[in-house]
């Protein structure tokens, strides 16, 4: 594996530092406190995932109370991905400058409070502010803790830890719809957000206790215009995504977005070139895997996070399932996405690595994207719906963590942070234009601009959704187990 050497300028104490309080090898309580660490690490990805999830159970709850226009409803959600997706590579990076477990406490605190402030909004602009800050805490929480993660789980270790670290992710978003629901009929729409209140709190008092603060412990300058720069330019590609299903890929907002974002990625790099010590440095994609797993997680990020609003809108839609049976019918989806990640996954990345692994994944995903797209439009759902559920969770299992740790693995381990939050973001950047090119692809077969109704439509959308996870699979084969 070809790798970068470090900056002179990056103490060697910040690469052998352990992110756990130092114990002794033979203390009793040593592997008590390495697993209450892991599961606190784990436990950040769960409260993000299931803030994602949890929310939009209760729109039509907050809708109906605030009295939230369409476009402030979107905004709920929207306000989230955006600060999240945006700040995910800077908060990465910071995290390997400033500490680790200094970036997890600060995540987790803006979290909280952006939550707090969540719950007691009154009205539109309140709860769009609380939901920009909840994004920009869930970006400095989760890198932090991915970052944690990998640097106490060396060699063989490190497959258990992510692979504890996707099912947190796919029950993070079970168990969001599910307590969604619940929370919102019977307590209502507030509860949804005061609920990880605990949890955020736990997590702040428990990293004190557990984790030492790993990281970078020297000044350093920060590359304010490199910061600027790349945040903007994440920040425009994802809301010009995002507007494709209401305005159409051909609608001046979408095609000024991405032309301005590309502008902005053409500006970083010239940044970059020139800083003394810049926020990505640039030769690490000299590295083909550093490049190869950034696109690989891009193109499997717009496969994996578009299948599930798809399946979400499909059952409602096309199957005229009501919202709480379509969320039932959801949650073989996520049982077997947990069994899959926590017993499956650790095997298969044992036997066969995670670049093949990944491949894999990919191709289970994309027979269960066409198991659905073959249904008739009168599908049954233990005949036609379910086994592709299934196959779809298994596939995301197999191919998300996978494609995570070849990423990281490829960036030297005193750049933990940032490659965690590269990562992510490559991830985030994909959903979003997922989601955003296989609605319009269901809408444009239906006939409709925005508003998907035709079982055609969702059909051609799964069909897509799986030349992509087999186009990324070939391609992770080919630059990633064929060339080594």
């Amino acid at each position: 594996m070809t790798s970068t050497p470090a900056r002179p300028d990056t103490p060697p104490a910040a690469v052998r530092q352990s992110p756990v309080a130092p114990t002794r090898r033979t203390a009793p309580g040593g592997a008590r406190r390495r697993r209450a660490a892991l599961a606190l690490l784990v436990s950040a990805q769960f409260v993000v995932m299931l803030d994602t999830s949890i929310v939009n159970v209760a729109l039509p709850s907050i809708q109906d109370e605030l009295g939230l226009s369409p476009a402030g409803l979107s905004w709920v959600v929207n306000a989230y991905v955006l600060a999240f997706g945006s700040l995910l590579l800077l908060a990465g990076r910071a995290a390997d400058v400033v500490g680790r477990r200094r970036m997890f406490v600060v995540g987790a605190a803006v979290f909280t409070l952006g939550t707090l402030l969540a719950g007691t909004a009154g009205n539109e602009g309140v709860l769009v502010t609380a939901r920009v800050v909840q994004g920009a805490g869930a970006a400095a929480l989760s890198p932090a803790a991915m970052s944690l993660l990998l640097a106490m789980s060396p060699g063989p270790a490190r497959a258990r830890a992510m692979s504890a670290w996707g099912a947190a992710s796919t029950l993070g978003g079970a168990t969001g719809v599910l307590a969604g629901g619940l929370l919102t009929g019977t307590l209502g729409w507030t509860w949804v957000f005061f609920a990880t209140v605990p949890v955020s709190l736990a997590m702040i008092g428990g990293a004190r206790r557990l984790l030492d603060d790993a990281g970078a412990r020297h000044r350093r300058r920060f590359d304010a215009l490199g910061a600027a720069t790349i945040t903007a330019a994440v920040l425009v590609l994802i809301h010009a995504a995002l507007a494709v299903p209401e305005h159409g890929w051909a609608s001046p907002s979408v095609l000024g977005g991405a032309a301005l974002a590309g502008l902005l990625l053409i500006a970083f790099t010239r940044v970059e070139r020139r800083v003394a010590d810049p926020l990505v440095p640039l030769d690490l994609f000299r590295a083909r895997r550093v490049g190869a797993g950034v696109a690989l997680a891009v193109l499997g990020g717009a496969a994996r996070a578009s299948t599930f609003v798809l399946i979400a809108l499909y059952l409602q839609q096309a199957l005229h399932m009501a919202p709480q049976t379509a969320g039932l019918a959801m949650v073989p989806t996520s049982l077997a996405g947990f069994v899959a990640s926590v017993s499956l996954l650790p095997r298969v990345l044992r036997r066969f690595g995670p670049e093949r692994s990944m491949v894999i994944g990919l191709v289970v995903l994309a027979t269960g994207h066409l198991w659905i797209a073959r249904g008739p439009s009168s599908a049954l759902y233990l005949l036609d719906v379910l086994p592709g559920l299934l196959l779809v969770a298994v596939g995301v299992a197999l191919s998300f963590t996978p494609t995570t740790m070849v990423v990281v693995g490829a960036i030297p381990a005193e750049r933990a942070g940032l490659a965690s939050g590269l990562a992510s973001s490559s991830t985030q950047v994909g959903a979003a234009v997922g989601v955003a090119a296989f609605t319009a692809v269901a809408a444009a077969v239906s006939g409709g601009a925005g508003h998907v109704v035709s079982h055609d439509g969702f059909a051609a959308a799964f069909v897509a959704a799986a030349v992509v996870a087999v186009a990324t699979a070939a391609l992770g084969a080919w630059t990633l187990v064929r060339q080594g």
